[in-house]
């Protein structure tokens, strides 16, 4: 099937809610399977919810055991515990191991496709090994090898082909690296990035091994990650999908906006407390959505770069003063870059050399408070234990509007009074 008549079935059981099934179930069974796997987890979940079980076990049964747990976790409890009762005696062993684990750990990422052999074992009993899982599995395993119930490597399948099949295992063992079950998915991540294009072993607190991490594996989690910081920073709830309804829309987002609005009366309350100032000078009033503007930009740069470093694990509040020290620098050049730019559009067009000293003083100071609450805020949010994605933009936002504002008119009423 062409990549394009992919993207083609995924937008129409996307969007097309009515004939979602009758145009999935015309499918055949790898195109079923191939499509399924690639929906949204909102469409999935409700796909899975209405196809009847007598079509979804042979799909599970199709899959690696990983892939068919993460089906299953996205249908709903009671229609889970038939679609079980329903499966191999085999397929529902390795289930039942993967859905005991938090899917945000070492555990619940990791796969079950190895075999085991001792480092004793001859390489045609190995070889023997693996076609039978070949044959059961479609798919090639990792050789994990073991001394005295203890992992001590694994032997690279490329390794069978330059081996006698009389000789040892162990001539050929090559060092893996291991992970606790229970890490979480962000320790995971940290050590696919410092050992790239490595697998992984995850073992259980008696060093016994329970599966096997691909970075594929992680790539993927890691991709969900993104995909949720991007909702979250836009706070937006990552449960909101571009097909949710009109109720869903507003569910997920009534709360923030309502913040959002709290932190709009502060910023108008200061600007209030500067009427006369403004009356006596209107033109004021016209350059006061520029400074809030670019204030809230400079300081939403920021806070995307620090974002990315808080995920990427590169900064916290302890090793942020450099950080700081850098951003205010670079909001100090770019203020006084636009502060002249500005300064001289106002001197060009109304002038008036007051207002524009005035404007251009402000853009800078607004710029500095960007960068300052830009860098200080999320690292402090993560610190408490909140998600600096979500919670840090009202604060940076209301900053930079509150003390744009009042640098502004302040600053104005001094000069121009």
């Amino acid at each position: 099937m062409k990549a394009q008549s992919v993207r083609s079935l995924l937008h129409e059981i996307t969007y097309d809610a009515k004939s979602r099934i009758d145009t999935f179930t015309s499918l055949d069974q790898d195109q079923q399977l191939l499509v399924l796997l690639q929906l949204s987890k909102h469409v999935q979940s409700q796909v899975l919810a209405e196809l009847s079980n007598s079509v979804l076990v042979p799909l599970l049964e199709k899959l690696d055991p990983d892939d068919a747990t993460d089906l299953l976790q996205n249908t709903p409890k009671r229609k889970q515990k038939e679609l079980l009762v329903e499966l191999s005696e085999e397929l529902q062993d390795k289930i039942s191991l993967l859905l005991q684990f938090d899917p945000k750990t070492a555990a619940g990422l990791m796969s079950l496709n190895y075999i085991q052999a001792n480092h004793d074992d001859e390489i045609y009993r190995v070889a023997e090994q693996i076609h039978t899982h070949e044959k059961r599995t479609g798919r090639l395993p990792e050789i994990l090898v073991l001394e005295t119930g203890k992992l001590v490597g694994f032997l690279p399948i490329h390794k069978l082909l330059l081996a006698k099949p009389s000789e040892k295992v162990k001539e050929y063992i090559q060092r893996i690296t291991s992970l606790r079950y229970t890490e979480s998915r962000e320790k995971v991540v940290d050590h696919f990035l410092d050992h790239p294009h490595q697998k992984v072993v995850v073992l259980d607190e008696s060093d016994a091994i329970l599966g096997i991490l691909y970075s594929d594996d992680v790539l993927r989690a890691l991709q969900q990650t993104e995909g949720s910081s991007l909702y979250d920073f836009a706070g937006v709830s990552n449960e909101e999908t571009v097909f949710g309804s009109v109720k869903q829309k507003v569910k997920y987002r009534y709360k923030w906006l309502i913040i959002n609005l709290a932190t709009a009366f502060l910023a108008s309350f200061t600007v209030s407390l500067f009427d006369e100032t403004i009356s006596k000078y209107v033109l004021l009033a016209v350059y006061m959505p520029i400074v809030a503007g670019m204030g809230g930009n400079a300081a939403t740069q920021t806070l995307a770069v620090l974002v990315r470093g808080i995920a990427l694990r590169q900064i916290d509040l302890q090793s942020c003063l450099p950080t700081l020290r850098r951003e205010i620098l670079a909001a100090l050049i770019n203020g006084l870059i636009n502060g002249v730019l500005v300064a001289a559009i106002v001197i060009i067009f109304n002038r008036d050399v007051k207002v524009a000293v005035v404007l251009a003083v402000a853009m800078t100071i607004n710029l500095l408070v960007a960068g300052f609450f830009g860098t200080l805020v999320p690292v402090i949010m993560k610190k408490l234990g909140k998600d600096p994605a979500t919670s840090a933009t009202i604060f940076i936002t209301t900053a930079t509007d509150v003390l744009g504002f009042l640098a502004f008119l302040g600053l104005a009423s001094l000069v121009l009074n």
